[in-house]
């Protein structure tokens, strides 16, 4: 029997052991998609004083966008002032609408503020995407161990509806993001508390995800490879020359994650099984996990999730000035403690509130971590990530802005902050001249034996 056999027999088990799926959305659930929610679940209308608008079918390229030069993304908001800034004077004022994680920011580093600029609903699916979700609404399912996707599940959102802080967390798991992408220039900078900055990581990076094939009409197995990851390092000098391939599983249960890494030193290929939960990030520099990847990446399997509700609060969004290399170039946005003020957006959005407890006999860093996720992008957000005290050890923010090539996605960076030594870490963003993230065309997508510790062995220095 070979492996996605395998793979698929004991997850046919693990149901018929634990008992029957949880149910879908409900028929009345179901007609509001599409009606007064979006096709992916989020409230159409906006706010009560209107700080948060009705949804009006997401950005448009503005006029200045030129699509055969698609790493070139003009801000269609760079005329835009602050609204009001949040400070540790008033933010008092504005609580409500903060983290934990966001006060002990304000609290703790004066430098630091928060500016509110009119909120922008930038969010748009593609087509089949949405049509998917739709279906996706009365179809799909989690098993009982809430590990594993039962009933029928497409490419798409797969809980438009959902009912309970793990089907918040698969919709981040699937989230959308394109089929295939490239960043051939990526780098990852520590700033220490005096305000030293140190290059973790630079890396080309390639990332394919099967289930959104925009042809594809089958639905994802139960032992499909839902993510293809590869990183090639360039940098810093001691990891120049090694590679990472990434193999993720929508089944959580049995099959996980894999991943296999080349050391030029060691001139060999080797199954790297703790590149996942809360082993030190490769490029973090010593803050942050490999799941405090762009705010979380991976596993559920060691946490219980808890669904809070949905409520407003000023999270990063449309941060287009902060990759414009002109007004935010390395010399400006790296400042002691955090990134200049000045080179963040922040906006008033609705976000999903899920709280992460350690379930027994689980270990991690982080016994408990409290998620917010956009509802018009579930993987566009914060984390609040508690030490063992139950202070808040370290704050996560992912800094989304649009590509008008991928429909208005864009979640990859994020920056960690750890706020027991006033370091943090800016990952997986890119320089001026290395060549931004861009869409791969499925033609022109890497195939699946790019991905495989084969080709790595291949490819290494001898």
């Amino acid at each position: 029997m070979n492996i996605r056999a395998k793979a698929l027999t004991l997850a046919m088990m693990a149901l018929g052991a634990s008992g029957t799926a949880l149910a879908v959305a409900t028929p009345e659930e179901i007609k509001q998609l599409g009606t007064t929610l979006t096709p992916w679940g989020a409230i159409k209308a906006g706010n009560a004083d209107g700080s948060i608008p009705a949804y009006t079918g997401g950005i448009e390229p503005p006029a200045s966008y030129d699509a055969k030069k698609p790493q070139f993304r003009p801000d269609p908001f760079a005329a835009e002032k602050p609204l009001f800034s949040i400070t540790a004077a008033n933010m008092a004022k504005y609580e409500d609408k903060l983290s934990a994680g966001q006060k002990e920011m304000l609290k703790k580093y004066p430098s630091f503020r928060i500016d509110v600029y009119p909120t922008h609903r930038t969010a748009k699916y593609p087509k089949y995407v949405a049509d998917n979700t739709l279906k996706n609404a009365s179809s799909c399912q989690l098993a009982p161990n809430l590990l594993q996707l039962a009933g029928t599940c497409f490419g798409g959102v797969p809980f438009p509806v959902p009912k309970n802080g793990s089907e918040v967390m698969w919709n981040r798991t699937l989230k959308y993001d394109q089929y295939a992408y490239v960043s051939p220039g990526q780098t990852s900078t520590l700033v220490d508390r005096s305000g030293r900055r140190i290059e973790t990581g630079a890396f080309a990076y390639w990332q394919t995800f099967p289930h959104y094939e925009p042809t594809r009409t089958k639905p994802i197995a139960a032992d499909e490879m839902i993510e293809f990851g590869r990183v090639d390092w360039s940098g810093p000098a001691r990891k120049a020359g090694e590679k990472l391939v990434l193999h993720d599983s929508v089944d959580m249960q049995n099959v996980g994650r894999r991943a296999w890494s080349y050391l030029p030193g060691q001139r060999r290929v080797k199954l790297s099984p703790d590149v996942a939960y809360d082993t030190p990030s490769p490029a973090g520099g010593g803050v942050g996990t490999v799941d405090d990847t762009q705010v979380f990446y991976g596993a559920q399997d060691r946490y219980t999730y808890k669904l809070v509700g949905k409520k407003e609060m000023y999270i990063p969004y449309n941060t287009f000035k902060l990759h414009d290399e002109k007004q935010c170039g390395v010399d400006k946005v790296f400042t002691p403690n955090h990134l200049n003020p000045d080179c963040v957006r922040w906006e008033l959005h609705r976000v999903w509130v899920v709280e992460a407890t350690l379930k027994p006999g689980m270990r991690h860093v982080y016994p408990k971590r409290t998620f917010y996720w956009d509802e018009d992008i579930p993987a566009v957000g914060m984390a609040d990530n508690y030490d063992d005290a139950g202070k808040i050890y370290r704050f996560t923010q992912g800094n989304y802005y649009p590509f008008y090539e991928t429909t208005g996605h864009n979640t990859h960076e994020f920056v960690v902050h750890d706020l027991t030594n006033g370091a943090y870490v800016r990952q997986a963003y890119t320089v001026a001249g290395n060549g931004m993230m861009t869409v791969t065309k499925p033609a022109d997508a890497k195939p699946v034996n790019f991905y495989e510790s084969g080709t790595l062995s291949q490819e290494g220095v001898r």
